[in-house]
Order: C-alpha cells, then sequence, then structure tokens
C-alpha cells in the first residue's frame, strides 16, 4: 500500500506506532488506503482537498493543519508515516505535546507569531463550521460580535521582533484554553472524522414556547456553545426555557415555582443595566438552604463583553446559595455562586432587583460586570435536560391526570397566564 508498508528510518513514527493497538493500526492503515485512493495517487499519499473534506477542516486553519501533519514539507503528499505521527502527537501524546501542537495551529500563517489576527481567522472557521451544519445562513458576518467577546479573554503578552503586532505566548495560550473550553474541545478533535457529535462541535438544542421570540433570549447558541464546553456530552442534548423574566416578571416566587418540578442542572443567566451578561451553572437543584451548598460540577461564566468560564478553584465548598423567607440579616435572601455570605461571586436578592458580584477564589472568577453592585434587566433561566430524560419523564407522566395538570400549570406559568382563570 505505497507508504503505509514502506520501512521506516524516522525514529518518530517508530515511536509514535507504540501508541497505538494493532487494531488501530490496522483501522489507519485501512483510513489511509481509502483517503489516497480518493486522490487518485497510486495509493502512496493524501492530497489536500482529500484530507480537509473528510475531516472537515475548510479555510486557513485546514491548511496549517495539512502543513502541520505533513512536517511543513509543502509538497501537498500526507504519508501514512506523516499521518501515524501527527495522530500520535495530537491524539496519544501527553498534554503538553497536545497543546504545543494545538497552539503550533493556531499560527496558521506559519511566522513563528500567534496573532490576533491568527486567531481571529481560527474562530472564524470554527464558528462557520458548527453552526453552518445547523443554519444555512450562517456565515462569518453573523459571528462577528462572538468572535470579539472570545478573543476579549485573550492575552497577548510577548511582543513580536520586527512586527508590530503583539504576540500571544505558549501560557497565555493555556490560560486562554482554561476559559473557553468549548475552543480546546473543538481544537482538540479535528483529526476526527467530520461530525456534528464531535467533541467541540455539540450544540444544546434550545427549546422554548412559540410565542418567545428568540431576538428578546440572552442565550444564544454560540452563548449556549460556550458553556456547553464545560459540560458532558449527556447534557448538551436539549435545553428548556423555564424562566424568563420578560414574560414572567423579575419575580423569584414564579422563579422558584417554575424551576421547583425537577432537579435538572439549570443555566442562569443575567443581563444588568450596564448591558454586561454573565450567569452560572447550577447543577443541584435550587432549594431553600440556611448555607452553601452544591457540588464541584457548578460554574460561573461571562457572554458580554467577554466570554470566560470559571470552574471552581477547590479552595472551598461555597459553590451554590439559595435562602428563602430567613428573617436573619446573616442569612440573605437570595439564590448566588461562590465568594462568602454578602460577598458573593454572584448574587441576586429575592426581590430581584439588585445584586452584587465579586471576584471570589471559590471559581477563581473576577467581578462580572463593570462594578460590584448590579442592577438585573433581564433574568432568564434555562433546564438542562439530559439525553435521554425527556423520554423518561414523559413514561413517568403517563400515569395520572395530577401530573398532567402539574406540566400543563407550568406551560401556563410561563406566559404567565396561570392565574389568569382565577
Amino acid at each position: 500500500m505505497g507508504n503505509a508498508q514502506s520501512p521506516s528510518t524516522d525514529p518518530r513514527f517508530s515511536s509514535a506506532t507504540r501508541a497505538f493497538s494493532q487494531n488501530e493500526l490496522e483501522d489507519l492503515k485501512t483510513l489511509f488506503a481509502s483517503l489516497a485512493a480518493q486522490s487518485q495517487t497510486n495509493n502512496h499519499f493524501i492530497s489536500p482537498a482529500v484530507f480537509k473534506a473528510y475531516f472537515g477542516i475548510q479555510g486557513s486553519l485546514g491548511d496549517r493543519m495539512f502543513d502541520l501533519v505533513t512536517q511543513n514539507r509543502h509538497d501537498k503528499k500526507l504519508t501514512f508515516q506523516d499521518l501515524v505521527i501527527a495522530k500520535g502527537t495530537y491524539e496519544k501524546g501527553t498534554k503538553d505535546e497536545i497543546e504545543e501542537f494545538i497552539y503550533q495551529l493556531l499560527d496558521v500563517t506559519g511566522d513563528g507569531i500567534l496573532g490576533r489576527s491568527d486567531v481571529e481567522s481560527v474562530l472564524t472557521v470554527m464558528l462557520d463550521d458548527i453552526f453552518s451544519q445547523r443554519n444555512s445562513e450562517a456565515g462569518s458576518n453573523s459571528h462577528q460580535v462572538v468572535i470579539s467577546i472570545f478573543l476579549n479573554a485573550a492575552s497577548f503578552s510577548e511582543s513580536g521582533e520586527g512586527s508590530a503586532e503583539s504576540s500571544m505566548s505558549f501560557e497565555d495560550f493555556r490560560k486562554w484554553c482554561a476559559l473557553l473550553p468549548s475552543v480546546r474541545k473543538y481544537l482538540g478533535s479535528l483529526l476526527s472524522p467530520s461530525d456534528p457529535g464531535k467533541p467541540g462541535s455539540q450544540v444544546p438544542r434550545l427549546l422554548h414556547l412559540e410565542n418567545v421570540e428568540s431576538n428578546l433570549l440572552l442565550l444564544k447558541k454560540e452563548y449556549a456553545w460556550l458553556i456547553g464546553g464545560a459540560l458532558s456530552q449527556l447534557e448538551l442534548d436539549e435545553w428548556k426555557l423555564v424562566y424568563h423574566s420578560a414574560f414572567n416578571g423579575l419575580s423569584f416566587n414564579t422563579f422558584l415555582g417554575n424551576i421547583s418540578n425537577d432537579d435538572s442542572p439549570t443555566v442562569l443567566i443575567i443581563k444588568d443595566k450596564e448591558g454586561y451578561i454573565y450567569g452560572g451553572y447550577a447543577s443541584q437543584p435550587w432549594d431553600r438552604h440556611a448555607d452553601f451548598y452544591g457540588d464541584m460540577k457548578s460554574f460561573l461564566f461571562q457572554l458580554y463583553p467577554t466570554a470566560s468560564i470559571f470552574r471552581p478553584t477547590g479552595a472551598n465548598s461555597n459553590l451554590q446559595w439559595c435562602a428563602v423567607n430567613f428573617s436573619s440579616a446573616n442569612i440573605p435572601n437570595g439564590i448566588g455562586f461562590g465568594g462568602r455570605v454578602n460577598h458573593f461571586g454572584l448574587f441576586v436578592s429575592a426581590n430581584f432587583d439588585q445584586g452584587h458580584t465579586f471576584a471570589c477564589t471559590t471559581f477563581g472568577s473576577p467581578c462580572l460586570s463593570k462594578t460590584n453592585q448590579i442592577c438585573p434587566e433581564v433574568i432568564e433561566c434555562w433546564r438542562v435536560v439530559p439525553k435521554g430524560a425527556q423520554q423518561e419523564r414523559q413514561d413517568a407522566a403517563k400515569g395520572t391526570v395530577l401530573e398532567r395538570f402539574k406540566e400543563d400549570r407550568h406551560m401556563l406559568n410561563m406566559v404567565g397566564l396561570a392565574n389568569s382563570s382565577e
């Protein structure tokens, strides 16, 4: 099979083969033979066009990946040895080796300077790829705002010699990937066959009533993709809108009523009067407690004007807060995440008219807004429906009229009609 069967003098090839089982190597040989046949090269190598089409990597990102996989020979010939070495490093290597590969991948111009324009180019290709699979009208122009907020989370701390553009150091890159795990997932799975379900490409289906106009929602599909980067694949199936202040009013009681009939995780999003958008993922139900509770799956996030995920640091267990009808000043009524009492990472009072956000060690997060004191303008909450859970609930609800009434009642609450006949 041409290069697939030729002996190698490259020690990297011999080392890379040891990272694969015999069955995996046979699968790679079969893949190479198929792609080389499509390339019409007498089974000797894979062409750039066939490589990019199979792995679904287009534009400047696809060109750069092909160059890296072919070890920058620029001969437009991807051999079997190239494929094994690249996948051995990119998929089987150490964490440092994988991240170094991705870091080089972002330098789409290949000039050794990872500048803002390089990262912007990669983000454009990435978002077009992910969302063109779901929207035929998607294009780079529709993602400019999202690209800007992703770039706002990045640091470019190195001054390039002979270049006016500052560059992203390897440490800058690692910090950026920690803040945007969805980007890291996508860039880490490019040598898997093109598939909407592969890591980094999954976007939850956002479900809401037909009378809820999409342009009024804080949670755009790109934001859902961003938040989903910190979640498991099972939690990226469906997210259902269960509360929106524009339809339900800024009401803490309505909020709790709408989310109380389910134990699924929720995504809470706030837009304040400064225009900042942020929130938190609550892995546990919003139940009445006199102290912090929750687990290490919860996290805080920013969505605008910068995008970042802040996961628990392990510094403490002050994760979720939900206090209702307490009279003690030491137990502020409302919901929140992280920090400490009266100095939360994020907190909204029980009146839903004010709150605060401070830098906190629980999540390693900064103040999420322009100022510490916040005035919510819009609050919305989405229920995360784990894959398979929807059918289980439907089967369980078939048994009683009471369960069906509760669901109908909940839907009426969403549009503010539950009490219209009372």
